[in-house]
């Protein structure tokens, strides 16, 4: 990673395009039994960032755990370079989980970037673990028109490139975007993120996550690693 003071556009797009040599999108991990998803928040305004790393069961969708941080970044929000931001912080929250998740969910992009360096590539590769983007918005690549219906995909292209898939997590509502980020298989990524949509548009992980995060921003969560009662609602 640059550090903030180390940060330009043009620095970040060359690291970028160091690391896409060493993504792999072959799956390290199909025997999965706990999933996770990762989030940031912010005061407008402000340099501080909250970060949140909740676990659950898979493919139940329990809570079992979570990891919140406080960290800093001096980089400014800018398209396609989201990782410099907050992949810091988010690395501080994983750090302190005692026993990682088979696999992490990032709100964000895996290989559906320019570069294909998204934020969940980015994040693991420099963990070396199974992650994969599940961004709100596109941001590279095209797809044709999707269906209407909850749990129906349509691919993204880059040319002949398959880099991901649109979901329609339910009916008539905006889908979300999901792409590989390390160590996992495009196929495999959406197979996985079907299972984890309930009745919300974001999945289950970074639902969670989202929420989580937010608690903590306004002072209803502390800072720490809590394991759960899982007879207990998180929210």
């Amino acid at each position: 990673m640059l550090n903030d003071d180390d940060f330009t556009i043009e620095s970040a797009t060359f690291l970028q395009n160091e690391m896409r040599k060493s993504i792999s999108l072959k799956t390290l991990n199909k025997n999965i039994t706990t999933i996770a998803g990762a989030d940031i928040s912010h005061d407008v305004g402000s340099s501080k960032l909250f970060a949140g790393i909740v676990i659950l069961s898979y493919p139940e969708m329990v809570p079992l755990s979570y990891s919140l941080v406080e960290g800093e970044s001096k980089v400014e929000y800018t398209s396609e370079f989201l990782a410099f931001r907050e992949v810091p912080t988010l690395l501080k929250a994983w750090d302190q989980i005692p026993n990682k998740p088979d696999l992490l969910i990032l709100d964000g992009q895996g290989i559906t970037h320019p570069r294909r360096m998204g934020i969940a590539s980015h994040f693991g590769l420099l963990t070396d673990h199974p992650t994969i983007g599940c961004a709100k918005n596109m941001l590279h690549g095209k797809y044709s028109a999707l269906e209407d219906e909850k749990f129906s995909t349509c691919p993204i292209y880059k040319g002949s490139d398959k880099l991901g898939y649109a979901l329609r997590t339910k009916n008539n509502v905006k889908p979300v975007f999901i792409s590989p980020g390390h160590h996992i298989s495009v196929d495999d990524s959406i197979e996985i993120m079907l299972k984890t949509i309930l009745k919300h548009r974001i999945p289950e992980p970074t639902r969670h996550a989202h929420q989580m995060v937010n608690l903590f921003r306004t002072g209803q969560r502390k800072e720490g690693y809590f394991e759960l009662n899982c007879q207990l609602p998180l929210f």
